[in-house]
């Protein structure tokens, strides 16, 4: 079983930058994908960003490349999602999942894909 817990989430004017924090706890193999999704209120979620736990490789939402950058620190068990140059339609709460099967270099991109949720963490970007 593994567990995971968001933070770093908050209000911040547009332009600016968030870092948020996955800590996660239980067995986590290098075989495994750390990803963010989001979910704007009224909207389907939507992925972030993912990275394979080794570090080997990281997958982005082609809307999102440049402006967000995914990493962990295995030593902390944390996953960490870098925002900048945010904009109001960034806001949304973030969630901190993990995807358990080995899919080798491959990196899903769907939700359901994911066994493993946080509960989230609101992001708030104002104009």
């Amino acid at each position: 079983q593994v567990q995971l817990v968001e933070s770093g989430g908050g209000l911040v004017q547009a332009g600016g930058s968030l870092r948020l924090s996955c800590a996660a706890s239980g067995r986590i193999l290098s075989s495994y994908s750390m990803g963010w999704f989001r979910q704007a209120p009224g909207e389907e979620r939507e992925f972030v960003a993912a990275i394979k736990w080794s570090g080997e490789n990281a997958n982005y939402a082609d809307t999102l490349k440049g402006r967000f950058t995914i990493s962990r620190d295995n030593a902390k068990n944390t996953v960490y999602l870098q925002m900048n140059s945010l904009k109001p339609e960034d806001t949304a709460v973030y969630y901190c999942a993990a995807d358990r099967t080995d899919r080798r270099w491959f990196i899903s991109a769907e939700g359901t894909m994911y066994d493993y949720w946080g509960q989230g963490t609101q992001v708030t970007v104002s104009s």
